[in-house]
């Protein structure tokens, strides 16, 4: 599959498949993507940690176009829809979709540093997100419409954070991290590699990229396929619960949010029911934003302390 939509001009975005380390980032998108009811991925990072970057390719890998974007400045016409403002001057009135609509159709609402949004537009989506009811009941429009779609926020967290009930809206939250050494050398010579290869016609190794973008598609919506086949035994369920309640996670969302993110990973790796090695390699993304600390305001990571206390659960 191509990186763009026919007929339109490349999109200038490193394939995704040569995206060099953030492995949790990713594997945040792809559960996101296998099981939607996940409802969203937050994004924390400092600039410059390429979460646009790939947020951007994993949409072009996935759907072959760009994220709808949700600009900052966003009103609620823009993001529920209004009415077309020169059709309307002309006596002609003349609905116009907003951006979450738009993102129904294209597969994926990218909200880039959602923590600068208002409150009240940031609650709007992720009501949708959550019912999969886009309810419009305004200034004469009075319509419900049946809308799914991806959603990925990011955020700087030295720029502010969101408050724990947005915080706990979030399925999967996950942290971009810093490439050591070796990574930043991999990524150093991958993107001068991208830049000089992306307009050579019928290059090699963006042909190659694209292909490992089509396996990586194809695997993934194989996955979507067999989740529903995939079995969470009842052991497998009291050691969601039991992790959340070790962790502290704060209400009972990140426990099922545990076993939802598990679930799809069983599915990404192709296995026909849930593993104690599922649970545990999906906690810091379903939790880390739901424990006492992070609710209060404290940095939003997972460290060793945290893999300590849940040694005993899982041996």
């Amino acid at each position: 599959m191509s990186g763009t939509v026919p007929g339109l001009p490349p999109v200038p975005i490193l394939p995704y498949s040569r995206v060099v380390g953030q492995e949790e980032l990713k594997l945040a998108l792809e559960l996101n993507f296998i099981a939607p009811g996940i409802g969203g991925v937050l994004i924390a990072g400092q600039r410059g940690t390429a979460k646009s970057t790939v947020v951007r390719a994993f949409a072009l890998m996935t759907g072959g176009r760009l994220p709808v974007t949700l600009p900052i400045n966003a009103t609620d016409d823009r993001v529920l829809g209004g009415w077309e403002l020169d059709a309307l001057m002309r006596g002609e009135p003349k609905r116009q979709a907003g951006l979450i609509e738009e993102a129904h159709d294209k597969g994926l609402l990218y909200v880039d540093e959602v923590n600068l949004l208002d409150d009240h537009i940031v609650n709007i989506i992720l009501d949708v997100v959550s019912t999969g009811v886009l309810s419009v009941q305004r200034e004469g429009i009075d319509t419900q419409t049946h809308v799914s779609f991806g959603l990925v926020g990011t955020m700087n967290p030295e720029e502010g954070s969101l408050r724990a009930q947005l915080l706990d809206r979030f399925g999967l939250m996950v942290t971009a991290a810093e490439l050591d050494i070796e990574e930043r050398h991999r990524m150093i010579t991958t993107v001068l590699t991208f830049e000089e290869e992306r307009d050579v016609p019928d290059s090699a190794w963006m042909r190659a990229a694209e292909e490992e973008n089509q396996q990586l598609r194809d695997g993934l919506l194989a996955a979507r396929e067999r989740l529903t086949t995939v079995r969470l035994e009842a052991d497998i369920s009291r050691l969601c619960a039991a992790a959340a309640a070790r962790t502290g996670a704060v209400g009972q969302r990140g426990d099922l949010l545990v076993a939802k993110a598990a679930r799809a990973l069983a599915a990404r790796d192709g296995a026909r029911r849930v593993k104690p090695r599922h649970v545990r390699r999906v906690l810091p993304l379903a939790l880390r934003h739901r424990r006492p600390d992070s609710v209060h305001g404290s940095e939003l990571t997972w460290g060793q302390d945290d893999e300590a206390a849940l040694d005993e659960l899982f041996g």
